[in-house]
């Protein structure tokens, strides 16, 4: 089976201040009180976990299980006992996969929509706030290269996926 390809020897410096930048920004927006100080004021108490899961079955059709942890990154076991925690509260319902009736998928409910709403509407009002002396062209200029950078993300990663997967058949007898 091959490694994965090496990145590039050195980082230019733009390229090692944006990484710095996203890496600030990243703790800032991850930290545990600035998401208590968020579902306080969305009044949805739930863990981070959980609104990572909400957010993720919010922006697709309904997935099962194992599709979701692959798209968060995470094991599957951490999946169950998230719906089951969403599942309890009303957020999720499962419904049955439509291309297997054995198996199921997790969809929000109308009191999921709702949290996933104001959750994303009180992110959105503080971010106005952080930003308010912004020219909208700025920010539309934010918002573009922020979308281009997070498709180019998601180029490599599944050109990586890919790559190990052909790997792996190809090793495989």
């Amino acid at each position: 089976m091959s490694s994965p390809p090496l990145p590039p020897a050195s980082a230019s410096p733009e390229v090692i201040e944006i990484e710095r930048a996203l890496t600030r920004i990243t703790y800032l927006s991850t930290r545990a009180r600035q998401h208590d100080r968020l579902m306080a004021l969305a009044e949805v108490p739930l863990d981070r976990a959980a609104v990572a899961l909400l957010r993720q079955i919010a922006d697709s059709e309904p997935l099962r299980p194992g599709e979701l942890a692959n798209r968060l990154g995470v094991e599957a076991s951490h999946v169950t006992r998230t719906v089951q925690q969403l599942q309890k509260a009303g957020y999720v319902s499962r419904v049955p996969d439509p291309d297997d009736r054995r198996a199921q998928r997790i969809e929000l409910t109308s009191a999921g929509r709702q949290a996933i709403a104001r959750i994303r509407d009180v992110g959105a009002r503080g971010m106005q706030m952080a930003l308010a002396h912004w020219s909208p062209e700025e920010l539309r200029q934010l918002a573009t290269l922020f979308h281009r950078m997070v498709d180019d993300f998601l180029a490599v990663t599944s050109d990586d996926d890919t790559e190990q997967r052909s790997a792996a058949e190809a090793t495989t007898p």
